[in-house]
């Protein structure tokens, strides 16, 4: 008696896709809404921000050891958990009556979150024969970048035009039908049943720690003025003695939950390196980009992410084109390329200025949108592409970990050096701005005979007004130079792994799969 005929590639594609899209997207939906839920909730802003950093941590935690947890109770049997818990999580939240109901919510919702991404990786790169991997790719990389930015688009309009509890409740349609279409289209593999069942409690308590710590690092880091407050220090210190704690004891454990033997394929390794560095400067000019255009030139926040959108849709349009040009040339030069355009996009970006238009701040966006598909299908490919298949859940598992992290580590840094610069500029700028200044008295008179003819203010009662008025263009002017030398700064994250690329093996996906044991 044979056996049952496989499931679809596309289908099982789009059964694993569609929850893996909605779970990114709530990382950033939120994020427009805060001003709504703080109100409504009656809390306060920075009691409001730990709906985000709530979601991140239990996210961060759960990912690395969804590898393990799939081998455990199985890979279709974790997925539908997985949805479940995070469709009802988000009926839950958006019922929510107060903010530690809401938070609490967050945090089972990021449980049931962490999962899909590393599991819909895994199962891409499984269904699809290896000579589709690329396509298998540029399949996870379109949702990978495009739900960042639809969130805060998506999360504005439901805001403005239902109430900020639909960006939790539109989960649940969506939801109910990926747990039909996983179990009716996911299976498990055979290899998976042969995994071991020690348990690493160790380990486990360990990767909570660790992770847990590192992600509140980063969140709220740069809130709390990083070092100088003892509660990050403290943090710091917990999260690195435990990962310490975690890789030695992870090495030396005969069934670790995060299989760190992995990084002995040094592609494997040095794609991680590549992913961090690069997806460290995409998210960060992800989120700095619309506070320019808001901040500076006004925009509305549906206005800000038409300048993000086009950007995505660019990718979208690219990455598929990379997977075929895959076959027909070295995936690294492709890589290479890739590197070098979001690089440029970057440099494009750091010429920014007040009087800059739509279309001048559109196309260093569109610039990196290309770029942007040219760097994510082959170092996603050529980095998985030596690893067995039944190691395949846990590198997923670690490479996506890495990849999270890359963006969180951007965000928390390159926001501290806008704070740290802009204060520089700053400072620099109002050296000038002295009575003894010929220049400085000149623009004063100016401003103040503009406001004489405008506003019909007297010359002799406008000076506070002319004043004023100057102050605020001397901290626009310097937001713009610190703007213009972070994403300067934020190039060089591009660059670095130019120097990389050459040094992966171009070997086919699973071409030959090392051992790893």
């Amino acid at each position: 008696m044979g056996s049952k005929p496989a499931p679809n590639k596309w289908l099982v594609a789009i059964t694993v896709m569609i929850p893996t899209f909605i779970e990114i997207l709530d990382m950033t939906v939120v994020n427009v809404s805060l001003n709504h839920i703080q109100g409504n909730l009656s809390a306060g802003l920075d009691e409001v921000t730990w709906v985000l950093t709530s979601y991140l941590v239990s996210n961060a935690i759960v990912i690395p050891m969804s590898g393990w947890l799939a081998s455990r109770i199985g890979r279709r049997r974790y997925l539908f958990l997985s949805i479940s818990l995070f469709t009802l999580s988000s009926f839950a939240c958006g019922a929510a009556t107060s903010l530690g109901m809401l938070v609490l919510f967050r945090v089972f919702q990021g449980i049931g979150g962490g999962g899909l991404q590393p599991l819909s990786n895994a199962i891409l790169l499984e269904t699809f024969p290896p000579e589709e991997h690329g396509k298998a790719m540029a399949i996870f990389g379109m949702g990978i970048v495009l739900a960042p930015i639809l969130g805060p688009i998506l999360g504005g309009w439901i805001t403005d035009n239902w109430t900020w509890r639909w960006i939790f409740y539109i989960n649940i349609p969506v939801g109910i039908v990926s747990i039909f279409m996983t179990m009716l289209f996911i299976k498990d593999p055979p290899y998976l049943k042969k995994q071991g069942t020690k348990i690493d409690y160790a380990g486990i308590a360990l990767l909570v720690v660790g992770i847990g710590c590192l992600q509140l690092v980063l969140d709220r880091g740069e809130r709390l003025d990083w070092f100088a407050s003892p509660l990050i220090r403290n943090l710091a210190v917990l999260s690195a003695g435990a990962l310490v704690l975690f890789v030695w004891t992870e090495l030396r454990h005969a069934s670790p939950i995060v299989d760190l033997r992995v990084y002995r394929d040094s592609t494997f390794a040095l794609g991680n390196v590549m992913m961090f560095l690069g997806f460290f400067a995409f998210f960060a000019s992800l989120v700095l980009l619309p506070i320019y255009v808001q901040k500076l030139m006004g925009y509305t926040p549906l206005w800000a992410g038409w300048v993000l959108g086009p950007g995505g849709i660019a990718s979208l349009l690219v990455m598929p084109f990379a997977a075929r040009l895959m076959h027909r040339t070295d995936p690294r030069h492709l890589l290479f390329l890739g590197l070098a355009i979001n690089a440029y996009s970057l440099y494009l970006m750091s010429g920014f200025n007040l009087e800059a238009d739509f279309d001048s701040i559109l196309w260093p966006r569109l610039v990196q949108g290309i770029g942007l598909g040219l760097f994510f299908v082959p170092v996603a490919t050529l980095t998985v592409g030596r690893v067995p298949k039944e190691k395949m859940g846990n590198a997923s598992a670690v490479f996506n970990l890495v990849r999270n992290l890359g963006g969180s580590f951007g965000v928390a840094l390159m926001t501290t050096q806008l704070a740290r610069r802009s204060q520089f500029h700053h400072h620099h700028l109002a050296e000038h701005m002295t009575p003894y200044s010929p220049q400085f008295q000149e623009a004063l008179q100016g401003m103040r005979g503009w406001l004489d003819q405008h506003v019909g203010m007297g010359q002799e009662y406008g000076i506070g007004q002319a004043l004023g008025l100057m102050y605020g263009e001397l901290n626009r002017q310097a937001f713009m130079l610190a703007f213009n030398d972070v994403f300067f700064l934020d190039m060089f994250f591009f660059i670095l792994p130019l120097f990389l690329v050459y040094l992966l093996h171009k070997t086919e996906p699973n071409g030959g799969p090392v051992d790893l044991h």
